[in-house]
């Protein structure tokens, strides 16, 4: 039994030394793919939360109501071509009015798109 070929003891004689060299290369990766998962996964959930940079800015101009204007006739101005209803809704968001609440020489806030 103890002098057999099969001794657990012999496969634990031949550890081989390692050196500081090793050990801190190890680490740096460790850390650098960290750091790496970190950002990407903070970037995007950074980016959905609000945090780092804020709200996109939105390009947006000015307009003032003349009398018999509508929501609708200002958004069929902005968007003669295309479906004005989202136009009117993000009139609407932007201003906090609705269709019936504006008013000659009230000035509104026309959001574009870009």
């Amino acid at each position: 039994m103890f002098g057999s070929e099969v001794d657990s003891e012999r496969t634990f004689d031949k550890i081989r030394s390692m050196g500081r060299t090793g050990v801190r290369r190890r680490r740096m990766a460790v850390l650098a793919t960290g750091a790496v998962l970190a950002g990407l996964w903070v970037g995007p959930v950074g980016q959905a939360l609000g945090g780092a940079g804020g709200p996109m800015p939105i390009s947006s101009h000015r307009y003032v109501v003349r009398g018999g204007d509508t929501l609708w006739s200002i958004a069929h101005r902005v968007v003669p071509e295309g479906d004005p209803r989202p136009v009117v809704d993000a009139i609407a968001d932007a201003n906090d009015v609705r269709a019936g609440d504006i008013r000659p020489g009230q000035i509104l806030v026309i959001p574009q798109a870009g």
